[in-house]
């Protein structure tokens, strides 16, 4: 089968199309022939060093975790699944998943049918984005009606799921974007947004209870600066760069708590987003769809940091 494999960390030309072999389900897997696969942070920062490297170890590898398919072959014990079933997923996270290939293999309870209002792109685009914004605002934040919740990065690939989110819980919900984005955002049922090239977030906003934090410290002090629009006990989860022990210090000093976060593999929240897409609850943003030979391209425009949703690999010709 194809797939994009990467022979040594670097910048996005280490990324390549080769032939290797085809995986074969064991028992409670399947495998999935990939229509379309997603394009997430996490699979540039694994290229180049950082992100998941030290979960997959030295290349040659495939990175990418998001997958939108058919199955083809399930493994002995499989009861959730059926050969020809449409599904997506987001398998193996965050050991090596492969989805930049034309088959994956992953326990069938990992994967769930995709939604059947959009296309395989579409879907391709959902399970890591969707799932971390799921994850933060249901199991880790708790998010109920009426709370405040401002989103960091709104705009962006897992942004965007979790203004939509946010707002179908119940929430007041606050982005940062640049100012073109803020018609969008606002659809998408942000009651409030905030151009963070223009104005300082701190200096506008207070008694915030949750702050979905996907930008982290290493960009302008970005969590340490949230602590300060929480109010008394609120919570800030911090996603990309985690919970280092001075903003711990900081966030015990102010009275606030804040989290580290790292998404899991979830068919059952999966099968749910499903749900909300299918109802029209959910909208999916995709940016661009390129074709796996073009990889490297996909990786150089996530690095850009103005993508407006996500990126999608079409696998299949």
């Amino acid at each position: 089968m194809r797939a994009v494999v990467q022979d040594a960390f670097g910048g996005p030309e280490v990324l390549r199309v080769a032939e290797v072999p085809r995986p074969a389900p064991l028992p409670t897997e399947v495998l999935v022939r990939v229509v379309s696969a997603g394009v997430n942070p996490v699979d540039h920062k694994t290229r180049a060093g950082g992100g998941m490297a030290g979960v997959l170890g030295e290349p040659p590898f495939t990175v990418g975790w998001d997958v939108s398919g058919v199955v083809e072959e399930v493994g002995f014990g499989v009861h959730t699944l059926e050969v020809g079933d449409e599904v997506y997923g987001m398998p193996w996270f965050p050991r090596a998943a492969g989805a930049y290939a034309e088959y994956v293999t992953a326990p069938a309870r990992q994967f769930a049918r995709k939604p059947a209002r959009i296309d395989h792109d579409a879907a391709a685009a959902v399970p890591l984005a969707a799932l971390t914004a799921w994850q933060v605002l249901v199991d880790a934040a708790g998010v109920r009606a009426g709370q405040r919740v401002l989103v960091h990065a709104a705009a962006g690939g897992v942004g965007h799921f979790a203004v939509q989110l946010a707002a179908h819980l119940g929430a007041h919900v606050i982005g940062t974007a640049r100012a073109d984005k803020h018609d969008w955002l606002r659809g998408l049922g942000a009651a409030e947004v905030v151009d963070y090239t223009a104005t300082r977030f701190e200096d506008v906003l207070r008694d915030v209870d949750v702050v979905v934090d996907l930008v982290g410290d290493e960009v302008d002090d970005t969590s340490t600066r949230s602590l300060g629009v929480l109010a008394p006990g609120g919570l800030l989860v911090a996603v990309p760069g985690g919970v280092s022990p001075e903003l711990a210090r900081a966030a015990a000093a102010r009275g606030v708590r804040v989290r580290p976060f790292l998404v899991e593999p979830d068919g059952t929240a999966l099968t749910r987003l499903a749900e909300l897409i299918d109802q029209k609850v959910v909208d999916v943003e995709v940016a661009e769809v390129l074709p796996l030979e073009q990889a490297a391209r996909a990786h150089e425009l996530l690095a850009g940091g103005r993508v407006r949703g996500k990126l999608v690999l079409r696998v299949a010709p």
